[in-house]
């Protein structure tokens, strides 16, 4: 059997711990949490159907056609008006860029500032797949602190000084995945100062931030940056549909020129078509109506999930309790393995994400995510009693 020699950028075999965890918790037995999807019953399939016919009807031949690495214009213009209304974030066209999801801006972005021994600060626990990304590029990881204000920027200045060789500050700053925190203003106002003080490029993950269906809309931390370190980037795929895999990033000229010669050598260009269609969508639909009914609707399941926490869960368990987004996070005192706690958890018929991956260094025992917006009201009820039983038994044991 042949021996394949895999560059170094190959995660080694075995090390596919999500992998192993989802794949578990998509037994058909298992009521899953684990997972990070939005609520299929709310895509507008209609909508979007009859708007890719008018795509065809008008525009079919460049819809089917190589289009521009940057992104079909008209998405662009649409994409600039928005996070201007939005989030306070204005530019030119040239600079926002459409990717294929917002998965992409990361890999670019790894790719374009991130060499081998470089430092990347993350917070505190992060985002997996960021880890993932950065990792390959051969980044070392420092994490930050977070409190319920989101990455705590003492902290994070201490950081800074300590490792005057950190090239990025990676960031979720509303409803964290994992954790569901939001970043307080005065924070992101400061990170935007720092990140100008000690020249390091700051990259803003918001994917999750019109979901939101408590509290107030906090601008991006990109709408303070006036030295252009901080880059902004966010999907259609939480507020219209996942598998449209359409992204952007909004930065600096010089920075978009870079990161595009850099998609063309992966995808020359993200899918027209689906570009094309989400432009026509919008043309006649409300998508701010439609994201208030998914913020809504999610409200709802979280409150779901906070019940069955309060109802169900030992004493002394801590959770967030999110203002939006899809996810809270939950700490379990007492509890040291919380992979060997997951497999007792399914042999409660129930799933959730253990949180050791999220961590970059040390990870938090006894902690996990938890998702409610893939999931219906009567599945939370019940795996949420299923969960409290199974963390009954592994506390008291």
């Amino acid at each position: 059997m042949t021996k394949f020699n895999y560059s170094k950028r190959v995660p080694a075999d075995g090390t596919d711990a999500v992998g192993a965890i989802l794949k578990a918790a998509a037994d058909p037995k298992i009521i899953s949490f684990a997972g990070g999807l939005p609520a299929p019953e709310l895509f507008p399939v209609k909508e979007m159907q009859a708007a890719v016919d008018q795509v065809f009807t008008k525009e079919g031949q460049e819809a089917m056609q190589y289009g521009a690495a940057k992104g079909v214009t008209a998405l662009r213009e649409l994409i600039l008006e928005h996070v201007k209304e939005k989030e306070g974030v204005t530019g030119q066209l040239d600079n926002v860029m459409v990717t294929t999801g917002s998965e992409q801006v990361l890999d670019l972005v790894g790719k374009a500032f991130v060499d081998p021994g470089d430092t990347v600060l993350v917070e505190q626990p992060t985002y997996l797949c960021a880890l993932d990304v950065f990792k390959s590029y051969g980044a070392k990881f420092v994490g930050v602190d977070m409190d319920e204000q989101g990455m705590k920027m003492d902290s994070l200045e201490e950081a800074l000084q300590a490792h005057p060789e950190t090239k990025l500050v990676y960031t979720v700053p509303n409803f964290q995945n994992p954790t569901g925190r939001t970043m307080a203003v005065e924070r992101r106002q400061k990170l935007a100062e720092l990140a100008e003080k000690y020249d390091v490029y700051v990259l803003e993950d918001n994917p999750y931030g019109e979901i939101r269906f408590a509290g107030h809309h906090v601008p991006a931390v990109k709408s303070f940056d006036k030295s252009g370190h901080v880059f902004y980037m966010s999907t259609f795929s939480k507020t219209l549909a996942p598998g449209f895999r359409l992204g952007w990033v909004v930065a600096d000229q010089d920075v978009v020129n870079k990161l595009t010669v850099l998609k063309q050598s992966a995808d020359l260009h993200t899918d027209n078509l689906a570009q094309y269609a989400v432009v026509e969508f919008l043309k006649h639909n409300d998508l701010d109506a439609h994201v208030k009914e998914i913020s809504a609707l999610y409200g709802k399941r979280k409150q779901l999930m906070a019940d069955g926490i309060k109802q169900y869960f030992p004493a002394g368990v801590k959770y967030t309790d999110p203002e939006g987004g899809m996810f809270l996070w939950v700490e379990v005192p007492g509890v040291d393995d919380t992979v060997e706690l997951f497999k007792e958890c399914l042999n409660h018929n129930v799933a959730f994400v253990p949180g050791d991956p999220f961590f970059a260094g040390q990870p938090q025992p006894g902690a996990f995510r938890l998702n409610y917006s893939n999931a219906q009201e009567d599945q939370i009820k019940v795996g949420m009693k299923q969960l409290g039983e199974a963390l009954q038994e592994a506390v008291n044991k």
